[in-house]
């Protein structure tokens, strides 16, 4: 009895055009996934960004509010004059030398300090102390009836 045949292996060509059709089908594989985690990258950076502003936002959302829960103190700009109170988030203090950010027990020493502490107009601090608005200043000695200070006519 003749041996047994042997199964027939595949031709070399056949072979090697299965194993290049393997090769091409995991290639799209790969890069069907790099092609999906470049998206989910490109989402995942956009929402870092996105939280990132929300978070720079929320930080100067608080700064302002801290700002506007204080008062700041403006020197005199004048010898005769006397240091003026502001709110701290008034706009007029930025355009003069100030103290520091004070807190209610600051501000009553700057009172004590300063008797003739005035309070600006413009912020209106007496609103947040909860005390009534102070009276009117007197007006200044070198205006004429009109209102308009000499030299302004």
């Amino acid at each position: 009895m003749p041996p047994p045949a042997r199964p027939r292996s595949p031709r070399p060509r056949e072979r090697e055009a299965a194993l290049a059709a393997e090769i091409a089908e995991r290639l799209e594989k790969h890069r069907a996934v790099r092609d999906r985690l470049r998206w989910k990258l490109s989402e995942t950076e956009q929402t870092i960004q996105e939280l990132a502003r929300q978070e720079a936002e929320d930080r100067r959302r608080r700064e302002v509010a801290r700002r506007e829960m204080g008062w700041v103190l403006q020197e005199s700009r004048a010898p005769e004059g006397h240091p003026i109170l502001h709110r701290g988030g008034c706009t007029l203090r930025a355009r003069h030398g100030v103290s520091p950010l004070l807190d209610r027990d600051g501000v009553l020493a700057a009172a004590e300090e300063y008797p003739n502490l005035e309070m600006c107009d413009i912020c209106a601090p007496w609103g947040s102390l909860g005390i009534t608005k102070p009276a009117a200043r007197p007006q200044c000695r070198a205006t004429s009836p009109d209102g308009l200070p000499d030299g302004f006519r």
